[in-house]
């Protein structure tokens, strides 16, 4: 069998237990094209690829012992391999999350979501990059340099879980973890033809103070609606480092039918984001894709603006994410990159203008303002960027010209962080189809406060009308 490193952790999990296929053939497949295409994308920061096929060893030595139907604890993953991206700390690992000053840094204990994937019976066999602190929607960093697109490396594969994005697309991994505070799973999903998840906050553990902040989530990425199921289910549940936890759910998904009649609400804008005329084309084309899935989609509108949007979620980190890098940097602010300091910059500036309850104040304003429009529908389908690539290399320090018209930030060309505001809601990201350089668009799939299973039922329902797991990069 042939690009073993393009098969779903599905389709694996079932070849292994057929005996069709070995944890250890999948395992060196993998490695095979991490070295041979990596040097191309520059999507990993370290591998440990001797320890992994002696994993995937014992991985076969389990299959064998087991009967096809049979399953145990601690095999839901067993003999998959897994990126981590770097800032989920592997203990005993590097630890730097792409800071300099940080270069030999080792962690001490390991991220829960990476507990859960080696107690499940995954492989990490490679750590994955992402920009310093995770704090850019492109992903590049003086330490590990530039990660670039598999589909055109003239662009990016976006920020932060790039590193993420770019080894599934390439097939340097079968599923990868990412983590999500602005957008940081669902634009490397969109600009790299993957599967992307914002679980609704407090479904996955998080690690270290800003566990707490309500923005963030960890999750996973993968190519297919049910790899990214699978990999969610392993993740979500409570955990003793973070308090903020609640029981896990297991993202079910039903027959193809079970979204005929869901009401669909179908926004372009999310209010006054400029969106490029191949986004917009791309979208509609996918709503329609619902509607022959049995969904009635019906357009609506919102009444948000885009630099709102932007001040809310900087008044946000300027209390919290900034401060915490702040501390973290200070004394080598010299060695960051550029958009690390802009990011603090305007954090800063943010808190400066604005109290922490004017914050909340436009947090909650948003929030009811989503409600209110999702009213009678049971998802809602948007965009995942306005526009359709981001140079590999570029920092966006004055902001992003989209259509002729230049916006002053260039967060206001990507469509996530009001659904990070409202952390509850559980949202896809899958593809939509590809721009005229070859970059892969995608939408956002939004559900209700922690309806899960909706946004998988639909997403499930997408793949199945509209498929994108077989299309696969030149590289």
């Amino acid at each position: 069998m042939s690009k073993l490193h393009y098969l779903s952790a599905t389709e694996a999990l079932r070849l292994f237990r057929r005996r069709e296929v070995s944890p250890v053939e999948l395992m060196q497949d993998v490695i095979d094209r991490c070295e041979a295409v990596n040097p191309v994308v520059n999507a990993l920061t370290e591998t440990m690829f001797e320890e992994s096929i002696s994993a995937a060893r014992e991985a076969e030595k389990c299959y064998l012992r087991l009967r096809p139907d049979e399953s145990e604890p601690g095999t839901e993953l067993l003999g998959l391999p897994v990126a981590g991206k770097e800032k989920h700390a592997m203990r005993g690992r590097s630890f730097t999350q792409g800071l300099i000053h940080q270069t030999g840094a080792v962690a001490s204990e390991s991220h829960p979501v990476i507990e859960r994937i080696v107690a499940a019976g995954g492989i990490v066999h490679a750590r994955t990059t992402s920009p310093e602190f995770s704090c850019a929607t492109v992903t590049h960093s003086p330490l590990w340099g530039v990660t670039r697109n598999p589909w055109n490396p003239t662009y990016s594969p976006g920020g932060s879980s790039g590193g993420a994005g770019a080894s599934l697309a390439a097939g340097m991994a079968t599923l990868a973890t990412a983590s999500d505070i602005a957008g940081s799973t669902r634009l490397p999903a969109c600009f790299t033809g993957t599967v992307g998840y914002k679980a609704p906050y407090g479904r996955i553990p998080g690690m270290g103070v800003l566990a707490s902040d309500w923005y963030r989530g960890d999750g996973p990425m993968a190519r297919t609606v049910a790899d990214v199921a699978l990999l969610a289910g392993v993740m979500s549940g409570r955990h003793p480092g973070d308090h903020a936890t609640i029981e896990g759910s297991s993202q079910p998904m039903g027959p193809f039918d079970a979204v005929r009649g869901m009401r669909i609400a179908l926004c372009i804008r999310l209010g006054d984001y400029l969106v490029a005329p191949e986004i917009e084309e791309n979208t509609r084309r996918t709503a329609a894709a619902l509607t022959a899935a049995g969904c009635e989609v019906e357009e609506i509108t919102l009444p948000w603006r885009s630099a709102e949007i932007v001040e809310t979620i900087f008044t946000h980190f300027g209390y919290i994410l900034g401060p915490a890098m702040a501390k973290a940097t200070a004394g080598y602010e010299d060695q960051l990159a550029a958009y690390t300091r802009k990011f603090m910059e305007d954090a800063a500036a943010a808190a400066g203008r604005n109290t922490f309850l004017e914050g909340l104040e436009a947090e909650h304003r948003m929030q009811s303002e989503l409600a209110e429009a999702m009213e009678g529908f049971d998802a809602l389908l948007c965009p995942t960027s306005a526009v359709p690539q981001l140079d590999a290399e570029g920092d966006y320090l004055d902001g992003i010209t989209l259509d002729g018209q230049h916006l002053g930030h260039y967060w206001q060309a990507h469509m996530t962080s009001p659904f990070n505001i409202a952390n509850r809601c559980p949202v896809l990201a899958v593809p939509s189809g590809a721009s005229a350089e070859g970059v892969p668009t995608g939408v956002q799939i939004v559900g209700h406060p922690f309806a899960e299973a909706t946004v998988f039922n639909v997403a499930a329902a997408l793949e199945a009308v509209a498929p994108w797991e077989a299309r696969r990069p030149s590289l």
